[in-house]
């Protein structure tokens, strides 16, 4: 990753390449709310299933590309390949951060 993206961002990023569920739950807040695949998760335990859930149906792997600050969010181009139709494809992440956890993220 050669983007200077938040340490947290980056934590999340190489969780989610290792399949990492502890470390990438441990990225959020208790309380975060995650925006998927037109589906809301709040809360830690809620955005763990979706997780696990991710991992076993797609077997992804994540590339950030480029990345913007927007207000209080950081937008990241993220390439994402798995086994799933149209693979790869690179949405936006959209991350709202606070100190050293994410809050929200929502993916367009």
């Amino acid at each position: 990753m050669n983007l200077e993206l938040p340490l947290i961002i980056q934590k999340y990023v190489k969780a989610s390449n290792q399949h990492d569920v502890k470390s990438i739950l441990a990225c959020f807040s208790d309380h975060a709310v995650v925006r998927d695949e037109r589906k809301e998760f709040r809360g830690k335990q809620t955005i763990r299933k979706s997780i696990v859930e991710t991992i076993e149906r797609y077997k992804f792997h994540f590339k950030p590309v480029s990345a913007t600050e927007d207000n209080a969010e950081v937008i990241v181009a993220i390439e994402v390949s798995g086994t799933f139709p149209g693979s790869p494809v690179t949405p936006d992440y959209h991350f709202t951060l606070d100190k050293e956890e994410i809050l929200a993220l929502a993916i367009n």
